[in-house]
């Protein structure tokens, strides 16, 4: 069984059709990639996924559970956790106090499970030496693994990447993959929205491609790329 699909999920926003008809599986502990041009529904396909928009037709559904209806909190109590494109620390707690937020109220965990939980993850993203220090202050990289390190504290099974390797340098990169690279081998299932080909492509499986909010291919990542017509739309290359 699929532990997240989406079922002819559609969203319009007045006139202007941003989610079109979108159906997918994603299997347990499965990387999905989805690119597409800027304004082809990426971001929006996130928040419907995570609760923070309802679609105007089709149904969200977890471990087979339609979950349309349920909240953002109850969808993060479930399982499914985020990064978001432009990072949203608390600025003003320290990263260990973010990532304690995550793991007692979106993760469920106890007040004496927390802190060990959190500090693992501190060190599993490199964020350790930054433990005790205001969330607002730090450097992009790091804020970047924060949003990382944050969503793995809820515990999740399926976690979202929202163009996580924008703005950073290809060292910065390769660090950001290697830590992704781990997640997923644990079992967490991904699924990765990037600008970042190269990035995108040493980890995920499967490609979907959007376009205008409607589905344009799915499969194996280097069939998707070579398709003609992705070629074109994403590429800008006359097919």
């Amino acid at each position: 069984m699929a532990i997240l699909s989406l079922q002819g999920v559609s969203k319009s926003f007045g006139a202007l059709r941003v989610t079109d008809d979108v159906s997918f599986a994603l299997e347990p502990g499965e990387a999905l990639g989805i690119i597409g041009p800027n304004g082809a529904g990426k971001s929006t396909l996130f928040n419907l996924i995570t609760g923070n928009l309802r679609p105007d037709q089709g149904r969200v559904m977890l471990d087979g559970r339609d979950i349309t209806d349920e909240t953002p909190m109850q969808r993060c109590a479930s399982g499914i956790g985020r990064s978001f494109q432009i990072p949203q620390p608390f600025g003003n707690l320290s990263v260990y106090e973010n990532l304690l937020v995550a793991a007692r109220f979106g993760g469920g965990l106890a007040a004496t499970e927390a802190p060990a939980h959190c500090m693992d993850i501190l060190r599993r993203t490199g964020l350790a030496r930054h433990a005790d220090r205001k969330a607002g202050g730090l450097p992009l990289l790091d804020r970047k693994r924060l949003e990382l390190a944050r969503a793995m504290a809820t515990r999740p099974r399926v976690i979202l990447l929202d163009e996580i390797a924008g703005g950073l340098t290809d060292a910065e990169c390769v660090e950001l993959v290697a830590t992704i690279r781990a997640i997923h081998a644990e079992g967490t299932a991904i699924i990765w929205i990037e600008h970042v080909l190269h990035a995108l492509t040493s980890v995920v499986s499967r490609l979907m491609v959007l376009n205008f909010g409607r589905m344009l291919m799915i499969g194996a990542p280097d069939a998707v790329m070579a398709a003609p017509e992705v070629r074109e739309i994403y590429l800008g290359i006359e097919a």
